[in-house]
């Protein structure tokens, strides 16, 4: 549906394929940026684990008919949306994940918001040259990190995983746009690095783990998660601890969020709102965690 549409009908089916996703901000960032434009916003999550091919081609053809703007998709179904949609925009064919689907003219379109939105957040952090950064994880959300590390320019990107041909198949993507070093260890990845981002989900409550050894970090380095359940990580303590400037998943979830809602609408939402709402979301879910 066109800007115009979207403002003379005042209503807005967004939602999210994943699981588990009770969890997600997703919902309040999208509907109260929504109210803000004076739509009608409702974002409906679509909770199913285990889903293979057919069953995920079901829920997107479901999209396709009943009326959805379009939908985010999130863990563990960002690679495995890829074949099954019309079209990939640029930067999703690069990297063979999605994070959202956008419907248009009956066709579903797979982006990358999780690559603008980080780009978009990580930027301030980035010196103007020399960096080196270490990306830990190369799934969904860690292929996405990477590409928006090397949209930036990072001079020298180490990429790791604990399953060692999945960075290799990375490296090989990124062949093409600035190139990346597979590490052989964490230790390897972080030797000399200026900053360190978490793609993997450790440290997501209930994890209470590390995807890196507290002795690796120091003061002159920045690190990012990507996990914003908390917001404070463990890694993300340790650093602090350390002197080390740090980036919470926070910054990731409202930019990937406004990416994806001006890709369904074609209006820009204010990423103030959505980062009001995602706020409260968190300090309503830290005030249940620590009342259990």
């Amino acid at each position: 549906m066109s800007k115009r549409g979207y403002a003379a009908s005042k209503k807005l089916l967004t939602g999210l394929i994943g699981a588990p996703i009770a969890h997600s901000a997703s919902p309040a960032m999208h509907e109260r940026a929504a109210e803000a434009l004076g739509l009608r916003g409702h974002y409906q999550l679509i909770e199913v684990a285990g889903a293979d091919a057919a069953g995920l081609r079901m829920m997107l053809e479901g999209v396709r008919r009943l009326g959805f703007a379009g939908v985010n998709v999130t863990y563990p179904y960002k690679e495995a949306v890829v074949p099954l949609l019309d079209e990939l925009a640029p930067g999703a064919a690069a990297m063979g994940a999605v994070n959202t689907v956008v419907v248009k003219d009956g066709r579903l379109i797979g982006h990358n918001t999780d690559t603008t939105g980080f780009a978009r957040a990580v930027a301030p952090l980035l010196a103007p040259s020399a960096n080196a950064v270490a990306v830990i994880g190369t799934g969904g959300v860690g292929k996405a990190i990477a590409f928006a590390l090397a949209s930036l320019k990072v001079s020298d990107l180490r990429i790791f995983d604990s399953e060692t041909a999945r960075a290799e198949k990375l490296a090989s993507l990124l062949a093409r746009h600035g190139g990346a070093t597979v590490a052989k260890s964490v230790e390897d990845a972080l030797d000399g690095a200026t900053g360190l981002v978490n793609g993997t989900p450790v440290g997501m409550l209930p994890n209470r783990g590390m995807p890196v050894p507290a002795t690796l970090l120091h003061e002159k380095m920045w690190v990012a998660d990507a996990v914003y359940s908390p917001l404070i990580t463990p890694l993300l303590a340790a650093a602090q601890a350390e002197g080390a400037r740090i980036m919470t998943g926070r910054e990731l979830a409202i930019y990937q969020a406004a990416d994806a809602f001006e890709l369904f609408t074609g209006l820009a939402p204010s990423t103030e709102v959505m980062g009001e709402a995602f706020d409260e979301v968190m300090a309503a879910r830290s005030a249940a965690y620590h009342a259990a």
